[in-house]
């Protein structure tokens, strides 16, 4: 009997394992999960393909593992073409293959072809690009097309990238945190490199390369200038000659103050000729060490980080100085236009504006403004930055947050696509032909072009702290590929590859990824307020945070609720900021008639039975909407629950349990909030509205010293 009972303890302890290292291998291996399929396909029996370096090399592994988990066999590879799969770039196509070498010849160097001929009465797949870098997006193409459709035969595929710089910028610190990062420690194991290539690291670039990302900013916008020196410029080739196969080029922040931090001088002023020199001879070194080095991005004269202004300088100066050290190495400069000023009491929504666009068309041409993709602070929603509008001269580069800083961090369901795509397909109503935000920011012919992502990864086993977030991260990739992509597509072809193919799991979940966004901005910002969230860390609701140092760090400054009526008056006879956008753009939102609801207090100071469409008082509108956000997280918990025989045990529980976190803050969000307006308004909640469970002063007197995302005070 004892031993019986070691026996069965044993086997429980196996099957515990087992089923931990399920979840785990599940969770880590995001939208790559290659399911294993009792669909017959021979596609990867036998593969043509040349491994002449490293990237054809990371081809033939991937379709090694794909075949594996997905078929259960391995496949043969020669450099026949008489194979079931033939890679090739283009200019190794034979005669036979003219059409598809001509198709190839029209796409730029990332570009692919994947088409079904017949040779020899047999149908043979080809996928065929100008580069090897072309070959992987092909390669992981054709592996998304079969996790979708395991049986897949018939291709006629034409696909590039819109965007030249598709990156990801990670806001990681040296000492291993992230800032507003939710998802663990930083992947960087600064201590361990160059010597420790952790296999995440190649997961990593795996994921990346899956969905087209080419670039990696390595370290935080809030720079230390210590990771330009050869300590850490030696740990930075590490990871770059790690990337590099996967098509993913290494960039660097630089601390604009760096030759004072670094290099000893006594000023960083970009017109001095030493401080040129110092930059100059700081690239050089850079490119000794990674001679593929993509270039910096710069964080200046914002939120108290130096720039060309302490020294009398302007954004150009800052900027032309770094892209001529750059231009010699096909280097670019990202230099963000996220920057107000704290000696400027103006509407802080006009002030990127104000510091750039008398500068369109000045700056170099290897200089890309990072502009972010509205003009206060990755709000759940913004209207689009009037920048995008306002620059024909320049180039302009989209800067979005996977990150969740305003959105829940790593605990609520949020799904981002919405609001990207919300963006980019907002016309500005400009003179140029081109007049959506993704037009704008979109390639023409092979200038240089580009789209960033405030990164949303760390350590923790999922890599985004939330398994939902992954899609942020993947969709991110896919709309840096193209931004025209529709987020309802985004949204099932990742359900498709991470969780499971059943097409009513794949249905009901996606129309609740697609819904979820706009369930967040009803219990946290809804009709246009926006900026009214805790001190600091962010974290949860804070609109009568009224103390700190600076006006626009306050959400007061944002919401100006008072006796009369509430909302941030943008107009004419308010900040103007709406000037800045086209005279059609201005009228639009100018205009109570035509102004969408959603945006009417981010335009509007308006009184609290102010009128609003379905014939209720902005006052009701306001409980109605935050209740209705509550509402649909409980809806979200219910077609969660009738997902559970869809996929593994682990992750549905994994996710229920994160929705409950969801529910809970998004009634401190409306019961704070709404406790909060009703003590300035003097009026009775609506009755669709659930009545605070709290008083003011409990939901004020909360404090968050350990929340996460910035740097611990201890």
């Amino acid at each position: 009997m004892k031993l019986l009972n070691k026996y069965i303890t044993f086997l429980l302890f196996i099957s515990f394992n087992l089923i931990t290292y399920s979840q785990i291998t599940k969770d880590y291996d995001l939208w790559l999960q290659y399911t294993k399929t009792y669909i017959y396909n021979d596609l990867l029996k036998n593969i043509s393909l040349d491994t002449n370096n490293e990237t054809e090399k990371v081809i033939k592994s991937e379709l090694e593992l794909a075949s594996l988990k997905m078929y259960g066999f391995k496949p043969k590879f020669t450099n026949t073409g008489n194979a079931d799969l033939i890679l090739k770039k283009n200019s190794e196509l034979d005669s036979s293959q003219k059409n598809i070498s001509e198709k190839v010849n029209k796409l730029n160097n990332e570009g692919f072809v994947i088409e079904t001929i017949k040779n020899s009465g047999k149908q043979r797949i080809i996928i065929s690009s100008k580069t090897s870098i072309g070959l992987l997006y092909g390669t992981f193409r054709l592996l998304r097309e079969l996790q979708i459709s395991p049986n897949k035969k018939e291709f006629n595929i034409i696909d590039e990238p819109k965007l030249k710089v598709r990156m990801l910028n990670h806001w990681d610190n040296l000492d291993g945190t992230i800032e507003r990062g939710y998802a663990g420690n930083s992947l960087w194991n600064w201590q361990k490199l160059p010597e420790l290539i952790d296999r995440r690291y190649i997961d990593y670039a795996r994921a990346n390369a899956s969905v087209g990302i080419n670039a990696v900013t390595l370290n935080n916008v809030n720079a230390n200038a210590l990771i330009l020196t050869p300590y850490y410029l030696e740990k930075v080739k590490a990871l770059a000659d790690t990337f590099r196969p996967f098509g993913i080029k290494v960039y660097l922040t630089a601390r604009f103050s760096a030759p004072i931090e670094i290099g000893n001088l006594k000023t960083a002023d970009p017109l001095n000729t030493e401080v040129q020199q110092w930059w100059n001879e700081k690239t050089n070194e850079v490119y000794k060490y990674i001679p593929d080095f993509g270039g910096y991005l710069v964080k200046a004269n914002s939120e108290g980080q130096p720039g060309p202004q302490n020294y009398g300088r302007n954004h150009v100066d800052g900027a032309n100085m770094l892209a001529k050290v750059l231009k010699p190495h096909n280097g670019i400069v990202m230099w963000r236009a996220f920057v107000y000023s704290e000696t400027d009491s103006s509407d802080r929504a006009k002030q990127a504006y104000r510091e750039f666009v008398p500068y369109d068309g000045k700056f170099e041409e290897n200089v890309l403004v990072q502009v972010k993709n509205g003009a206060i602070d990755f709000q759940p929603r913004e209207p689009f930055h009037p920048i995008f509008g306002a620059m024909p001269q320049s180039k302009l580069m989209m800067e979005f947050q996977i990150t969740q800083e305003y959105l829940g961090f790593s605990s609520h369901l949020v799904f981002l696509p919405k609001l990207y795509e919300e963006v980019l397909k907002s016309s500005t109503k400009n003179k140029e032909k081109e007049n959506t935000v993704a037009q704008i920011i979109s390639s023409r012919s092979n200038e240089l072009s580009g789209i960033a992502g405030v990164a949303n990864i760390g350590n923790d086993l999922n890599w985004t702290g939330h398994p939902f977030a992954q899609a942020n991260w993947y969709s991110f990739g896919r709309l840096a590929w193209n931004p025209e992509l529709n987020s309802e597509q985004i949204a099932k072809e990742w359900l498709q590859q991470t969780f499971s193919n059943n097409s009513d799991f794949v249905a009901s979940i996606s129309k609740m990824m697609i819904k979820s966004r706009e369930s967040v901005v009803k219990y946290m910002t809804p009709l246009g307020l926006h900026h009214i969230m805790g001190t600091d860390h962010h974290y949860g609701p804070g609109p009568w945070v009224n103390n700190l140092a600076r006006p626009e760090w306050n959400p007061v400054y944002y919401h100006k609720a008072d006796k009369n009526g509430i909302g941030f008056d943008r107009t004419s006879i308010g900040s103007n900021a709406l000037s800045q956008y086209s005279p059609e753009i201005s009228q639009y939102f100018g205009d109570l008639k035509s102004c969408p609801e959603e945006y009417l207090l981010w335009f509007h100071h308006l009184p609290w039975d102010y009128k609003m469409k379905n014939d209720r008082t902005l006052w009701d509108n306001l409980g109605i909407k935050y209740q209705e956000g509550v509402n649909e997280v409980r809806n979200m918990i219910k077609i969660w629950n009738d997902s559970k025989k869809y996929i593994d045990t682990e992750r549905h529980q994994e996710i229920s349990q994160l929705l409950e976190i969801q529910l809970k803050e998004a009634i401190w969000w409306k019961d704070a909030c709404m406790s909060y307006f009703q003590s300035i308004s003097n009026l009775p909640y609506p009755k669709e509205m659930e009545i605070p469970i709290y008083s003011l002063e409990y939901y004020k007197s909360l404090k968050f010293p350990y929340a996460p995302g910035i740097k611990p005070h201890w």
